[in-house]
């Protein structure tokens, strides 16, 4: 299982995700995909951890949270729809009606 972190700031690092997430349990691995043509990064990202648990704690407390300048749309990564390549191991996927639940400020 993996988390998808949308609507994330351009200037938003690994390191930084890994900061955030460790808060909640041990950060296994932080996917941040890059732009091919301009390298740098979508706004979005895939987080694993070590537990589901772990996992679950993370999405409750960081969903609608308010992060460098942004409000984090935070969820399990659905399977990616294999549309003619790739390897379809992270998905991401927004949550309709998530509504601002306030939640933490970084």
């Amino acid at each position: 299982m993996s988390i998808y972190v949308g609507n994330l700031s351009y200037e938003v690092t690994q390191d930084d995700l890994t900061s955030v997430f460790a808060e909640y349990g041990s950060v296994k691995r932080v996917q941040l995909p890059k732009d091919r043509e301009t390298g740098k990064v979508r706004g979005f990202a895939f987080v694993e951890m070590e537990t589901e648990a772990e996992e679950a704690t993370a999405i409750d407390e960081l969903d609608g949270a308010e992060w460098m300048g942004r409000s984090m749309k935070v969820n399990k990564a659905k399977p990616r729809e294999n549309a003619g390549g790739g390897n379809g191991s992270f998905g991401g996927g927004g949550r309709s009606g998530s509504g601002g639940r306030g939640g933490r400020r970084y």
